[in-house]
């Protein structure tokens, strides 16, 4: 709303408000927006969630050095949510249809993952809402929103259909997907991301900080893909910015850019009160509409599979309990006291909580999580440079 009332309305009579036309100027306005937002209202909003005692409830099965959080105030990623939609609104182009979807996405996963912590915190157990009923809930508004993106005029047709691989060339590989396969595609994409990153939310600041990686990096994708700004290549034509690092052209998606940064900053900000020992967990309210979002800017700016890179810690502990359950299931038998039992893969899964059993301390995980998330985004942008 910013950018139209500063560069819209006010543009035409205050010259130096046209600096707002420009995303790059916008995507630090909506960086900073956020984390002012989030330093504001958080004090309150975490003091509101005490009053209300809206606190977590711990896994009888996990670590025992966990049962000192129970009662600790969660569904925080509603103060994610927050600062980023209202970051977003006051500073993106409102006419940008990637912003419009990117957010309804994102807000729809937080209400899924608010619905399934009332239920938590209701009947006072983790089982939440259903799984699968959660699970399809998901794919219907992923599925909706690929499906709107792939049917209409929204992405040209050369680029929409486009697999771009990492480390390849754009213009040159002929990789497409029928415009249905892509939308059953794009959703599992976007519904992975929102549960890898769900999986991921157990130790304090563990989501956040690679969360905060994923968006930084996903900004500069969008801003690359999207800038008309030109330069003078090796040949002596003049290239666009994608067009010289061989990634897919799409006008429009560095608006998405500014989305990104409002993302950045609302993480940084909630990381504030989230750090070791934590002040308040983000709940499924957050990490559902944080990894929705993820997964829509690496659908709409055509980064799906180097999301595998840069999203490579959500990955990793998505597959931890995917081979943990089945290599549990495969090995089960009756044990000497007639309980069925099974092989285990690591002591505990998800990954992280492996060395907690092993007994690494709570910090020492999540600053060696965040390292190696911080590499793997380091890697992702340099696939910008290997192609």
């Amino acid at each position: 709303m910013l950018f139209h009332l500063l560069y819209g309305t006010l543009g035409d009579k205050i010259g130096w408000l046209r600096v707002f036309r420009y995303p790059s100027t916008r995507l630090l306005a909506a960086a900073i927006t956020a984390l002012i937002l989030s330093f504001i209202i958080g004090p309150w909003f975490i003091e509101r969630l005490k009053a209300r005692q809206i606190g977590e409830t711990i896994r009888e099965d996990g670590p025992q050095t966990h049962q000192k959080k129970a009662g600790t105030p969660t569904m925080g990623g509603s103060l994610i949510l927050f600062c980023l939609a209202m970051s977003a609104l006051l500073w993106c182009d409102l006419r940008n249809e990637f912003v419009l979807l990117a957010l309804l996405v994102t807000i729809s996963f937080g209400a899924i993952g608010f619905a399934d912590d009332y239920q938590k915190l209701a009947k006072r157990n983790k089982a939440g809402i259903s799984g699968w009923l959660r699970i399809g809930l998901e794919l219907a508004i992923a599925g909706g929103a690929m499906a709107y993106l792939f049917y209409t005029d929204v992405m040209h047709p050369d680029v929409r259909l486009h697999l771009q691989l990492p480390f390849t060339n754009f213009y040159t590989q002929d990789l497409t997907l029928p415009a249905w396969l892509y939308c059953i595609f794009g959703a599992l994409v976007v519904v992975g991301t929102a549960n890898a990153v769900n999986l991921t939310d157990g130790l304090d600041g563990l989501a956040i900080g690679p969360s905060i990686m994923n968006a930084g990096t996903f900004m500069v994708f969008a801003y690359i893909a999207g800038v008309s700004t030109t330069i003078v290549a090796g040949t002596g034509e003049a290239v666009t910015l994608a067009e010289y690092l061989h990634i897919a052209r799409i006008p429009g998606i560095e608006e998405l850019a500014v989305f990104a940064a409002a993302l950045f900053g609302a993480g940084i900000g909630f990381l504030w009160y989230n750090t070791y020992p934590a002040q308040v967990f983000m709940g499924d309210v957050g990490s559902l509409g944080i990894g929705g979002a993820i997964g829509m800017l690496a659908v709409l700016t055509k980064n799906e599979l180097v999301l595998l890179i840069v999203g490579g810690l959500f990955v990793m502990e998505a597959l931890s309990v995917i081979i943990q359950t089945s290599v549990y299931k495969a090995t089960k038998k009756p044990g000497p006291d007639g309980k069925m039992v099974g092989k285990r893969v690591f002591r505990m899964a998800p990954f992280h909580h492996h060395y907690e059993k092993k007994g690494w301390d709570e910090p020492k995980i999540v600053v060696r999580f965040w390292l190696i998330s911080a590499l793997l985004a380091l890697l992702a942008l340099g696939t910008l440079k290997m192609r």
